[in-house]
């Protein structure tokens, strides 16, 4: 049985080179259409390749984590409404997020506060002088993102259900972290399969290493787009 695209996945090219993620893009064809453009590919020409993927009808979230001062990230995210792009992420701080609003103005992007990576755990966050827990932190962000006016957050799939019960039904939750049962975890320490995220209240899902380092790229699709489906 083969399964139909699904608009809340979006598979991460976070590879080597834009050609790399060109061929990606050729190998999983119509089954995938909407995709996340990082800063791996950002100076090797990441805007151009996101511009030819909206061409093609594909969605495109720039995972591009800006943080920096008011004016600077209120000028950067004026820059990417103009490209078209559907989702950016900027780091949960209440200015840079409130800086990022502005900025969108009334484009049609959608722009997420980074709350705490997923690759964060409470004693990597105890090392960079954060006492609180990853969940508390996650949810105090959750508060801030809500009141500067952002669309959304990208959380672990293990906050997704507790922020779901506090936010506007429409704001977005995206999640990374998301393995298959059974899957390497890679170095993401917060992580559930793609069924279990949306089932706790996730919007989009993020998806890399169980699509891109398959041996065939297309099965792997499949195998994602099968457990959302909860087969």
């Amino acid at each position: 049985m083969s399964y139909a695209a699904d608009p809340r996945l979006y598979v991460a090219l976070d590879l080597p080179s834009i050609e790399e993620a060109r061929d990606m893009v050729v190998r999983l064809g119509e089954q995938i259409v909407s995709y996340k453009i990082g800063l791996q590919l950002l100076p090797l020409g990441g805007t151009q390749l996101g511009a030819e993927l909206k061409a093609m009808g594909k969605n495109v979230f720039y995972d591009f984590k800006f943080h920096d001062i008011d004016a600077t990230v209120e000028k950067a995210t004026r820059s990417v409404a103009r490209l078209g792009g559907d989702i950016l992420t900027v780091h949960a701080r209440p200015d840079v997020m409130r800086a990022a609003v502005k900025g969108r103005g009334d484009s049609d992007l959608k722009v997420i506060g980074v709350t705490v990576l997923t690759s964060l755990d409470k004693q990597a966050l105890e090392e960079i002088g954060y006492h609180d827990s990853a969940r508390d932190l996650v949810m105090r962000r959750v508060r801030q993102a809500v009141e500067a006016g952002m669309d959304g957050v990208v959380c672990s799939p293990l906050e997704a259900g507790e922020i779901r019960a506090v936010v506007p039904d429409e704001f977005l939750i995206v999640t990374p972290g998301v393995r298959l049962p059974g899957g390497d975890a890679g170095d993401q320490k917060r992580i559930a399969t793609p069924f279990d995220a949306l089932e706790s209240g996730a919007s989009h899902l993020v998806v890399g290493r169980p699509i891109t380092k398959a041996k065939d790229p297309a099965e792997g699709a499949q195998a994602v787009l099968a457990n959302i489906a909860g087969k």
